[in-house]
């Protein structure tokens, strides 16, 4: 077991998990445990994403070595199977002394309640997006392995006592509800940002060039497309205008293809590390993430990054409901706009883009409306009295 201790010292512990400690896409967990103020949180998960987020400052367990023994892969195996609770996993994780199990992201919630039951804690699960709005008939048709029975073990989860659920945003609570689990179990509280990282900075909007910045994975439900055909159509009113896009996934080539035929000036520059991103917020004249609802019923929560441009005084375009109807004041700090409709989204961006004294409005309301409602220190603070109420529960 690998262990790394910080100094912090704090009365209550929660054990925070998710299955890999931690892809890029949950820079977020780590923020959110580090802004811990009441309670001290132990990230524990299976395996370590060794080119993932940094997790120093961090205490972490990881529960699986990296050369298992036969014993330890027969155990992980039946894990995957049965959804058991090996004694392997939880008698490590008692002499944390914990009060509390968080889990982050449905699946992760359901495979690791076992550990939690075992060791006594009340759960709580994140749901953060796909892992609620994806429709339960496509886990039967489409999931491997045991995530066929996703749905039906989710449910069964919030039959426990001892379970509760958190969406980030009340479009996911929504889509919970939806989902078969029971309203009143299901407390919606935002993640938020840390907005003395993230703070206005560089050339004022109005003064920057036309560049408009995506941030997202490079998947279907994340709208990129929509984007870049909308960035065509200010290509004869605005010809220096250019996307950044930072991101990767399974779309990337044809989206690149579909930029290069459209003749858009956009600049693919991968994954990148939260320094870099915020580097490039302070470049850019608008930000947006134009998602979408997939095939499969996918769709965003309330994404991070949406509240991280528009803390960076950044003008943002988002059409989720989520984003758009929760994530950002329509008209005061960026625009809302409906979901694949590449004319509206053009329409707009040439606005923000063409207009210097809008975006430089846009960009003074933005900070405040997200330091009052979405500062991640205001945010844990709320969520650390949610785990309070669950231990008097």
């Amino acid at each position: 077991m690998i262990q790394q201790t910080s100094e912090v010292e704090t009365n209550k512990e929660v054990l925070v998990f998710s299955h890999e400690l931690l892809p890029l896409s949950q820079t977020f967990v780590r923020e959110q445990v580090l802004s811990y103020q009441r309670w001290h949180g132990t990230l524990i998960g299976y395996s370590r994403d060794k080119a993932g987020v940094p997790l120093e400052g961090l205490d972490f367990r990881i529960l699986q070595r990296d050369k298992p023994s036969l014993l330890e892969r027969v155990v992980d195996k039946a894990r995957r199977v049965t959804f058991g609770a090996p004694h392997l996993y939880a008698q490590g994780l008692r002499k944390e002394r914990a009060a509390l199990f968080h889990a982050h992201f449905g699946p992760a919630g359901t495979q690791s309640w076992p550990i939690a039951k075992e060791l006594g804690l009340p759960m709580l699960v994140t749901l953060h997006g796909f892992d609620i709005t994806v429709r339960p008939e496509w886990w039967q048709t489409h999931g491997t392995g045991n995530m066929r029975t996703y749905p039906e073990r989710l449910r069964e989860l919030a039959r426990e006592k001892n379970v509760h659920f958190i969406a980030v945003s009340e479009g996911i609570r929504r889509s919970a509800v939806e989902f078969g689990l029971p309203a009143d179990k299901i407390s919606v509280r935002y993640i938020g940002v840390d907005c003395r990282a993230f703070a206005p900075s560089g050339l004022p909007v109005g003064a920057r060039r036309p560049r408009v910045l995506y941030v997202g994975r490079l998947v279907e439900k994340k709208g990129l497309e929509f984007l870049i055909r909308a960035m065509a159509k200010l290509r004869r009113d605005i010809p220096a205008a250019e996307l950044i896009v930072i991101g990767d996934g399974d779309r990337r080539q044809a989206l690149e293809a579909l930029a290069e035929s459209l003749n858009v000036n956009a600049n693919f520059l991968g994954a990148c590390a939260h320094d870099e991103v915020r580097a490039q917020m302070y470049l850019a004249r608008a930000f947006c993430l134009p998602s979408i609802i997939a095939d499969n019923g996918d769709e965003e929560g309330l994404p991070i990054v949406v509240l991280e441009a528009q803390a960076c005084g950044v003008p943002t375009l988002a059409s989720s409901r989520s984003a758009g109807s929760e994530g950002l004041v329509d008209g005061v700090t960026g625009f809302a706009f409906a979901e694949r409709d590449v004319d509206d989204l053009a329409e707009k961006l040439f606005r923000i883009l063409r207009d210097d004294a809008l975006a430089d409005s846009f960009s003074r309301a933005a900070p405040i409306f997200i330091a009052r409602n979405f500062d991640i220190l205001l945010c844990t603070q709320r969520l650390e009295q949610l785990y309070d109420e669950r231990l008097s529960a």
